[in-house]
């Protein structure tokens, strides 16, 4: 079984948490700028309130038995301190049914391939 784990980080903490990753063997991710905000309902900056805080996406899909590892690598990358903090983000886990090569038109479902 696969599972996709989406993470809003902060952006500065984007390409630290991609070499991470990286390192521990899990190349594959998808990165996006996205905004948005959390449960401190953005920013006020004097009489100015930001409502979209900019944040980085990043997606991954990895095997079952890899994903409290890949959290983790994740959740200490992210943090901002030793407690973390406020705005340092989400991650959300979703089983993946299907997986679709575009360019051979291989179809995985769990742990078999079936050709077209």
């Amino acid at each position: 079984m696969k599972v996709m784990i989406r993470s809003i980080v902060r952006p500065e903490k984007t390409n630290e948490i991609m070499a991470a990753l990286m390192e521990a063997g899990f190349p594959a991710v998808t990165r996006m700028g996205v905004a948005g905000r959390g449960k401190q309902r953005g920013i006020k900056i004097g009489e100015i309130t930001y409502d979209e805080i900019p944040k980085e996406m990043l997606i991954t899909v990895v095997d079952e038995n890899a994903k409290e590892f890949v959290l983790n690598i994740i959740m200490k990358t992210a943090k901002t301190s030793e407690k973390g903090a406020f705005g340092d983000g989400k991650i959300f886990v979703s089983p993946v049914e299907e997986i679709y090569t575009i360019s051979s038109g291989v179809m995985e479902s769990g742990k078999e391939e079936v050709t077209p």
